[in-house]
């Protein structure tokens, strides 16, 4: 008997970006493949069942206080070399654990959204454990070494710029392809803008903003002085999506709801209808992760990138500030000046919308899903050359 395919997708809750990724593939899977078994594994947690909500929220807190730091290292490691080696070897996760996982699951494919997983399914295929095929969803618009694994059978990125960095590390090209970051099909969708602001209690014809920190909601304080200032000729509606911050959504609430300025606001804490609000919108002012930008360039949304992160954030801000789809902005000064230009430079906009939608990846979720089902039936058994060089790093 024909044994029956199995999807497995290992993730990591570093961010939203790995896991919304993993919840795309799981729904275009579902929804274009429904004959094949498929389930998303968070890896931190499988791995560290006990830990990795501490790890979770020390990452947060790192990353935010100490961002320079954080960006060191990042630049440190980007590229092959002895301290990202170093790093490499170094096995975070449980041997038995990802065996007990996969003797469970007995997928036929494993995708990898979290760099983590990739490394930890490199070792074990390096090491005769397992021989299962793995590909690996790079979900940003750049490129790291920790992507990068010889147990890896396939590459999937998000614009052809990170396909030759992969080139450059030594991949073979037939093991890379250019399928744009996964999105959920809400994303690829046309909408009725006007609709969409009647339904959401806005306005149709005023300017719209969406301000959106991640799912972590890292951004919003900095509004205040925008919001009171008289330099805005015209009237605005604002839209802050805080999500999971709660303090900030409480906060934004009472120093800006009501009457205390003469622009609308919506707040909202964590919602499931981002894409409707991206659809309704003129401008988003976001942190520049893999997905939020991929979401936002789907239904041709200009972008407006505060204060990136050093590191991928930082790398994804320049990638679109180059293709003319957004606008940088690294302090509260710089975000009213842009903020101010764009609303009262209507071409401006229009620019940035016109390059966003010439910009667009292609978004085909059967394409990536052909790409991750041929892997089982392409790919070439490692070679003990290989084994060895990953072994001596």
């Amino acid at each position: 008997m024909k044994r029956r395919e199995k999807l497995l997708i290992l993730t990591g809750s570093l961010g939203d970006g790995h896991n919304k990724a993993a919840q795309a593939i799981l729904e275009a899977t579902r929804l274009h493949r429904p004959n094949v078994d498929v389930k998303v594994v968070d890896f931190l947690e499988w791995t560290h069942p006990y830990l990795h909500g501490v790890g979770k929220y020390c990452y947060m807190q790192w990353v935010k206080s100490l961002p320079s730091v954080y960006g060191f290292l990042y630049r440190k490691t980007r590229d092959d070399n002895t301290f990202s080696h170093m790093f490499k070897k170094m096995k975070s996760f449980s041997t038995d654990r990802m065996l007990s996982l996969l003797d469970e699951e007995e997928p036929t494919e494993v995708v990898c959204t979290f760099p983590g997983a990739a490394a930890a399914m490199s070792y074990l295929k390096c090491n005769g454990f397992t021989t299962v095929p793995t590909v690996t969803v790079m979900t940003d618009y750049t490129d790291h070494s920790y992507w990068i694994h010889p147990g890896t059978d396939r590459y999937l990125v998000g614009a052809d710029h990170v396909k030759q960095a992969l080139l450059r590390y030594g991949v073979p090209e037939e093991h890379v392809m250019v399928t744009g970051i996964p999105i959920r099909k809400p994303f690829t969708q046309v909408y009725d803008r006007a609709e969409l602001r009647d339904r959401h209690g806005l306005v149709r014809e005023m300017p719209t903003v969406l301000v959106m920190g991640g799912g972590h909601g890292l951004i919003g304080k900095q509004f205040k002085s925008v919001l009171q200032s008289d330099e805005l000729a015209e009237p605005v509606q604002f839209v802050f999506v805080c999500g999971r911050n709660e303090k900030l959504k409480q906060l934004l609430e009472e120093e800006l709801g009501g009457e205390k300025t003469r622009h609308r606001v919506k707040v909202t804490g964590f919602v499931d209808h981002v894409h409707e609000l991206m659809a309704l919108s003129d401008l988003i002012i976001t942190k520049p992760g893999g997905l939020t930008i991929s979401e936002a360039m789907a239904l041709e949304l200009p972008m407006m990138l505060y204060k990136p992160i050093p590191g991928q954030e930082q790398e994804n801000a320049a990638y679109l500030v180059s293709l003319g789809a957004a606008i940088e902005v690294k302090n509260a000064l710089e975000l009213k000046s842009q903020l101010l230009e764009v609303i009262a430079n209507q071409s401006l906009l229009s620019k940035l919308k016109e390059n966003v939608k010439q910009s667009q990846q292609h978004q085909d979720a059967q394409h990536m899903l052909r790409a991750i089902f041929e892997t089982r039936h392409h790919f070439v058994p490692m070679a003990d050359d290989m084994r060895l060089a990953y072994a001596n790093g």
